[in-house]
């Protein structure tokens, strides 16, 4: 063994012996990858493990150091840890992990026992048993993904434990069982399971008195915590007990009650089929083991709600199936047909279920389930009113599982729920539900798609392991073409199971087309995701039905509430309800305030519908669409460049605007709607003059974000869409753009001929727009050209745009050809003139707020200071502008400024605090570069001064 998690976690490293790993988070994630050996776990998976839902900033740079600690502690061992994509994964023999040995061991044990081979099956636990040293995961961090992870494996001891009692009670040694029966009765004395082969084995043993005293304690036990009475297994054990002569003690029993005798209450069995091909779930099993066992908080239902196909009803079957044992007084069962077409008006009486025609009516559920209880027909009451009353006496004190599928509202349930905190309701739903929660103080679990690990098992269960693992790559595809969805991943496997002669490429060729997706994962017309869709779909208001069609005009996965308010051309009060409206239907997904997600079979269903819509009126949600982004960028665009170009969309509706204050609210959502943006401009939908002035507006953004890759392909988009348009000022306009991509990227020579080209595009115009735009181009030849050494020309370019500016009367050319001249001045050397056209720059623009250009100018007066000040007043202004660099969360100028304040210590023999500097602006250079999409000269020229190059960056876990 070389890991061990079944108690503290350890790892054995060589001949020394077992020792733990230091840090409780660094054991957990070590656990988390040895629970899953050979199966990739995400960083998204190991933060949830770590912090729960609400990880640190940090935390993926945390996660990362973690992992590379292990690396180094794994060396020697004959485990490997590898990093993927998405996250990690541990390689390595299963059987030197202790938990996977353990399911190794009890499942040999379990194949014995049923080929009659008792002896080798108890050898076989006795062996797996012993590998546990307490409990489970002892040591690690207390988040629910950690509880989950304990109760699945608590769980599976519990099973061993329980088995090897039996098969030593099958073979007349009951006896042996005694002591760590008893054992576990102390950990978990309400497991009537449990006790009842305590007293099995200990009547076996010939010590029935004790038997009838562990059955006694559990009694007072179940009365006293949970005010039930004992149940079946615990009844049949005591029978047997009692049954032999050999008991020694009479059972002491209750006074009778007076009165006449009552018949015993009907003990119902409802459990609908459980799913064959059933996998995975095992957090939200835990989930639904929490909410509704012993502990739970409050005596209100549980509400199992997701999209349409995610697999509620099947989730909550297979836990019932698992947790029947714990409701000995009965288990109800009733689909209520939340979704179908609502039948005429009606009195809600006893005719009548629901079902095809309509949901199912509470009154004529009331009638089943009081049949089920033992109520004769001639004793069910006429009216829901009383049927609910007579529902509830019956059920009071009785520890009862009731399953509610497909609920419609609130009022469907309201009168189906068990009455006292004995019984417990399981409630599954697409529709409104949260009313429950509100009223009946409901325990809300929300059902997300399967992981991708549960979504193979899935395939696997329905096609053979081998068939699918014989295509690991396509099958994970055809996972992801049905959004992870169970519903979607059965039909699929259908198709593949009904064709043999199929791979699973073919199929994910076919599914890879969206005009026919949903057309494909169509089973039978109603076993379908488009049938459970439209069933949805039809429940919702005008508003949010309108915005459902709306949205496949949006190309982005996430939509906002300013966003959907232009699609329906109304205001945000109004798409903020119709966006709530589809998220409580389970069609979007909030991610954020104000934000929501769908998936892409939602997307393709509401395409569907946008496509029986006429051209106009898609080609007017295209318009509004680009508008409402024109509006948004120009807004949050304002907080770098004051002085962007007037790209304002045509005369039309005033357009919501995005909540931004700062530079840093505003790259937030930039970061947020980029895809869509890039996606709209890419987009043969879009018109070019739209989308040019799209591309344009983004530029000043892509910069501040650090997205220099992106923001090039952006600006050639915009320009080819500039070329279709045939305005010489646009095209000027956006090739200055990707010049200055170009020259962010260190691709100088490349940005200086897209400049020069500008210029001449400028010139060929006549006008102030054609005037504005060559200040631009001239400004941006400047600056490129005075980093490829050409001084003097550099300040002829940076004095001619300057001199331009001044004759447009233009104030926010002006601010632009200053800033760039007082760069090239610093650049030849001229510290004076540097400090004066940034200081002149600055003071054309308004105190606030402040822009990505104030800090520009700010930097470059800091680098001009001239050496006679002193040290405390330079170190004033250094520490002014990183700080406020800092909170903008512009990581190139920060990094810029950090590696100038660096050679200004430098230049002042100030080296012991260099370094740190130094350190503090690579590290800044590095998170830049992952953003921009390329290695920066300044990143290696820091990595060799400071003798880091190595092959692995010290943070890449």
């Amino acid at each position: 063994m070389r890991i061990r998690l079944l108690g503290p976690v350890e790892l054995r490293v060589g001949a020394a012996g077992f020792a733990g790993v230091a840090g409780a988070q660094r054991r957990a994630v070590l656990a988390l990858l040895a629970l899953r050996l050979g199966h990739l776990v995400t960083v998204d998976q190991l933060c949830e493990l770590l912090w729960d839902e609400q990880p640190p900033p940090s935390a993926r740079a945390a996660v990362q150091g973690h992992v590379a600690a292990l690396r180094k502690v794994l060396a020697g061992t004959p485990f490997e840890l590898h990093t993927r994509d998405s996250g990690y994964l541990l390689a390595g023999p299963a059987g030197a992990v202790d938990a996977l040995r353990f399911e190794e061991l009890t499942g040999t044990a379990d194949r014995q026992a049923g080929l009659g081979n008792r002896p080798a099956a108890v050898a076989l636990l006795e062996e797996a048993l012993r590998l546990w040293r307490g409990e489970a995961l002892a040591d690690l961090p207390d988040t629910p993904l950690r509880t989950a992870a304990v109760d699945r494996l608590e769980q599976s001891r519990t099973a061993a434990l329980l088995r090897w009692a039996e098969l030593r009670l099958s073979q007349g040694t009951g006896a042996a069982a005694v002591p760590v029966l008893e054992q576990g009765v102390r950990a978990d004395g309400l497991r009537e399971e449990l006790v009842a082969l305590l007293m099995r084995c200990l009547h076996q043993a010939g010590r029935p008195a004790e038997a009838l005293t562990a059955y006694h304690q559990a009694r007072v036990r179940l009365d006293e915590e949970l005010g039930i009475h004992p149940g079946p297994a615990l009844r049949a054990a005591l029978a047997e007990v009692l049954a032999d002569d050999r008991t020694a003690e009479p059972l002491p029993l209750a006074s009778p009650a007076p009165g006449p005798a009552l018949p015993p209450p009907s003990v119902p069995r409802q459990l609908p089929r459980r799913h064959p091909d059933f996998v995975g779930r095992t957090i939200d099993l835990a989930r639904l083991d929490r909410a509704c066992g012993t502990g739970r908080a409050g005596d209100g239902p549980v509400l199992v709600v997701g999209p349409a196909g995610v697999g509620k009803s099947a989730l909550v079957t297979a836990w019932a199936h698992r947790a029947a044992d714990r409701f000995p007084d009965g288990l109800l069962h009733a689909s209520l047909h939340g979704l179908a077409l609502e039948r005429p008006d009606g009195p809600d009486g006893p005719t009548g279920s629901g079902g095809p025609g309509g949901p199912a009516r509470p009154g004529a559920v009331l009638a089943g389930f009081l049949r089920a209880l033992g109520v004769p027909e001639d004793g069910i009451p006429a009216g829901r009113a009383d049927r609910a009353e007579l529902y509830r006496e019956r059920t009071r004190g009785r520890r009862l599982l009731v399953l509610l599928d497909d609920a419609d509202d609130a009022d469907q349930v309201a009168d189906l729920l068990p009455a006292g905190p004995a019984g417990t309701a399981v409630v599954t739903g697409r529709g409104p539900l949260e009313g429950l929660v509100a009223l009946e103080g409901a325990t809300l679990l929300r059902l997300a798609a399967l992981p991708e690990d549960d979504a193979l098992h899935l395939l696997e269960r329905a096609l053979t392991p081998e068939r699918v693992r014989a295509e690991p790559e396509a099958a994970a595809r055809l996972a992801g073409l049905c959004d992870h969805l169970p519903l979607a991943l059965r039909i699929a496997a259908a198709r593949l199971a009904a064709r043999p002669d199929w791979t699973i490429a073919e199929l994910v060729a076919e599914l890879a087309d969206e005009r026919t997706r949903l057309a494909v994962l169509d089973a039978d017309g109603t076993l379908s995701v488009t049938a459970r869709l439209r069933l949805t779909h039809r429940r919702l208001s005008a508003p949010a039905a309108e915005l459902l069609t709306a949205l496949a005009a949006h190309p982005g996965r996430e939509v906002d509430t300013p966003a959907s308010a232009a699609l329906l051309g109304g205001g945000a009060a109004t798409a903020h309800r119709a966006l709530g409206e589809l998220a409580s239907h389970h069609l979007l997904t909030g991610t954020a305030p104000g934000r929501h997600a769908r998936t892409e079979l939602v997307r393709l269903y509401g395409a569907g519908l946008l496509a029986e819509r006429p051209e106009r009126h898609r080609r007017l949600l295209h318009e509004r669409l680009a508008d409402h982004y024109l509006a948004a960028l120009r807004h949050c665009g304002a907080f770098l460049d004051p002085g962007q170009e007037d790209t304002a969309p045509p005369a039309g509706p005033d357009q919501a605007v995005p909540a931004a204050v700062d530079i840093r609210t505003a790259l937030d959502w930039f970061d947020a709607e980029e895809p869509a943006v890039s996606a709209l401009i890419a987009s043969p939908d879009t018109d070019p003059d739209r989308a040019w002035r799209l591309a344009l507006t983004c530029g000043s953004l892509y910069y501040g974000a650090s997205r220099f890759t992106d923001w090039l392909a952006c600006a050639r988009l915009g320009q080819a869409a500039a070329e279709r348009c045939g305005d010489p000022v646009a095209v000027a306009l956006l090739l200055n753009c990707r010049a200055q991509a170009l020259v962010a990227l260190e691709r100088r020579q490349e940005s200086a001929e897209a400049a020069r080209r500008a210029v001449a595009a400028a010139e060929s115009a006549a006008g102030p727009a054609a005037a504005s735009a060559r200040v631009r181009a001239l400004a941006t030849l400047a600056l490129v050209t005075a980093m490829l050494g050409h001084s003097a020309e550099a300040e002829r370019l940076a004095a001619s745009a300057t001199a331009l500016a001044l004759e447009s009367g233009d104030r926010r050319r002006l601010v632009d050809a200053k800033v760039h001249q007082g760069w090239v001045s610093l650049a030849v050397g001229d510290r004076e003139g540097a400090q004066r056209r940034s200081r002149e720059a600055r003071e054309l623009l308004p105190p606030s707020p402040v822009t990505q250009v104030h800090l520009w100018s700010l930097l470059t007066e800091a680098q001009a200071l001239p050496p006679a000040v002193r040290d405390e007043a330079a170190d004033l202004v250094w520490h002014r502008l990183l700080a406020a660099c800092e909170e903008a969360g512009l990581l190139y100028l920060h990094a810029l400024a950090e590696q100038s304040y660096a050679a200004h210590l430098l230049a002042r023999g100030r080296e012991t605090e260099v370094r740190g500097r130094l350190r503090t602006a690579l590290d800044r250079f590095r998170s830049h570069d992952r953003q921009a999409g390329y290695v920066s000269g300044y990143t290696t020229s820091l990595e060799e001064s400071l003798d880091l190059r190595t092959g692995q960056r010290p943070e890449d876990g």
